[in-house]
């Protein structure tokens, strides 16, 4: 029987555990914000692909399982694994997706490599993701595709599937018409979009990046721009838009835009926060740390996220204040990269020797300024120190979305804490009563860092209210209910479209 859904993905909904040397496919202890959401449409389809690579050693290609099922989870819902030499993995993830277009999707295209590029392998590999989704699709199917690593695939399904519905989320930022055109292969990518029913991006400004790069590269033509919904701030803010494209037409094909942001599991949050053992650990660390005020920065190691932005204006909070020496304590998160990930060595490093020169400087026998970690903290952990915490400093010089930040607002339940917000994450224009930051400027990074530790009681209160407000209400289950709606929609609409 064909599937009526298929997911294309890089993640594997599942961790793979050996044990007395058989292979088991379980929950993830830790999963991705969207995989559970993405695993509740799997689970719930009458048929179901999931489609995902998987890194084997050329000895396991003769044994090498393509389709397997969770444990405990239905026939009806299969993980198709698409093999790969570590070779392949290196130059399609590691280097080609992280080294040309992390670098231009974030709008740092001094980060940009073309030489080392492997695009023939980038478009082997989205060929093979689009001949697993199509030979496993119903012919009405829905086919979800995610992300950046999987930009071509598109183009390949619809060669193969005209009439399938495909639908096409970034995760990432999508960048200005002039640093996404950097790209040498603008062209392929762009046509492969427009294949698409619908693709979703977080918000409006990055819809209007790709209608700008969408026009720079091909004759399209706008049906339809609407005032952006009441959910995003429409002005003030550096990436907020008043008006955002909704509908366009290329080739005879009319391709739905929208902007529908990722959002966090507040309730799931909520009540990891009450256990037990998470309460506890937020007992024992606001005994550890008495009456200092206490910030936390969640991230992983990447020059887009602006860790060294902050850590000099934390220096400069001491140099600047010196009352506050022995009184705040910063704890920060900064997860080392793959080790494959060559191009994040150099931030990591710098990270390291950033923590080591404050601590050097201002320490005390009985006070460390910032303590970093650098490996994964376990969930639970996590979520106490976000409770824990008051301020949330989350500056980076570009990012997404950003669900850390969301992630603390759920923490506090609107109850106290204050979150200081770069407007570079697309999540600022959902969060305005955040203290919005540019960090890109030291000036604003200290305004905003001594009105986070000056706020009063009553306005965090009003303002986390506000905060937690928006995040239930654009939660990351409204955000699956809102692409299949809409895929649905658009698919009725370019159908009568054709007939016409």
């Amino acid at each position: 029987m064909k599937s009526s859904l298929v997911i294309l993905y890089h993640r594997e909904p599942y961790d793979e555990v050996k044990e007395n040397g058989k292979t088991y496919y379980r929950e993830k202890k830790s999963p991705n914000g969207i995989v559970p959401t993405l695993k509740s449409f799997f689970a719930n389809a009458d048929q179901s692909t999931w489609v995902a690579w998987k890194q084997i050693a050329s000895k396991q290609q003769i044994n090498f399982e393509e389709r397997v099922t969770m444990e405990g989870g239905s026939d009806s819902c299969v993980v198709r694994r698409i093999p790969l030499t570590a070779e392949q993995v290196k130059n399609f993830y590691h280097i080609t997706s992280k080294e040309a277009f992390w670098p231009i999707l974030h709008s740092f295209p001094e980060h940009f490599t073309y030489d080392s590029s492997d695009w023939e392998n980038f478009q082997n590999i989205n060929r093979l993701f689009a001949e697993a989704a199509c030979e496993d699709a119903a012919d009405d199917a829905l086919i979800w595709i995610h992300d950046y690593n999987l930009w071509l695939t598109p183009y390949y399904i619809r060669q193969k599937m005209p009439n399938v519905k495909i639908a096409f989320f970034h995760h990432t930022p999508f960048p200005a018409a002039d640093v996404f055109n950097i790209l040498h292969w603008r062209e392929a990518i762009i046509d492969s979009l427009l294949c698409c029913d619908l693709c979703g991006f977080h918000i409006p400004r990055y819809v209007e990046n790709f209608v700008s790069a969408a026009r720079s590269c091909r004759e399209i033509e706008i049906v339809e721009k609407m005032p952006v919904p009441a959910a995003f701030t429409r002005v003030g803010t550096a990436l907020a838009e008043p008006e955002m494209t909704t509908k366009l037409r290329y080739q005879g094909r009319i391709v739905s835009i929208d902007a529908f942001p990722v959002g966090t599991n507040p309730e799931q949050i909520r009540k990891a926060v009450a256990q037990p053992e998470v309460t506890e650990k937020v007992e024992q660390i606001r005994r550890d740390i008495g009456d200092n005020k206490l910030i936390i920065s969640a991230g992983r190691v990447d020059y887009v996220k602006g860790a060294r932005e902050m850590l000099l204006c934390y220096e400069r909070l001491l140099d600047r204040r010196p009352e506050l020496i022995g009184k705040v304590n910063l704890m920060m998160t900064a997860i080392k990269a793959n080790q494959g990930m060559r191009v994040y060595r150099q931030a990591q490093h710098q990270i390291e020797q950033l923590v080591g020169s404050i601590n050097g400087r201002f320490a005390k026998l009985n006070w460390t300024p910032v303590l970093l970690f650098t490996e994964p903290i376990p969930q639970s952990q996590l979520m106490a120190f976000f409770r824990a915490a008051d301020i949330a400093w989350i500056c980076p010089l570009r990012d997404g979305l950003n669900l850390v930040a969301k992630e603390y607002v759920a923490a506090h339940a609107g109850k106290d804490g204050v979150l200081v917000l770069s407007e570079f994450t697309g999540s600022a224009v959902e969060l305005p009563d955040a203290i919005l930051t540019n960090p890109y400027s030291s000036t604003k990074m200290d305004e905003s860092i001594d009105a986070a530790l000056a706020m009063s009681p009553e306005e965090q209160t009003e303002r986390m209210t506000r905060l937690h407000k928006a995040i239930c209400r654009y939660d990351v289950q409204q955000w699956a209910n809102h692409l299949f709606r809409e895929a649905k929609a658009t698919a009725i609409e370019t159908s009568a479209a054709m007939l016409a």
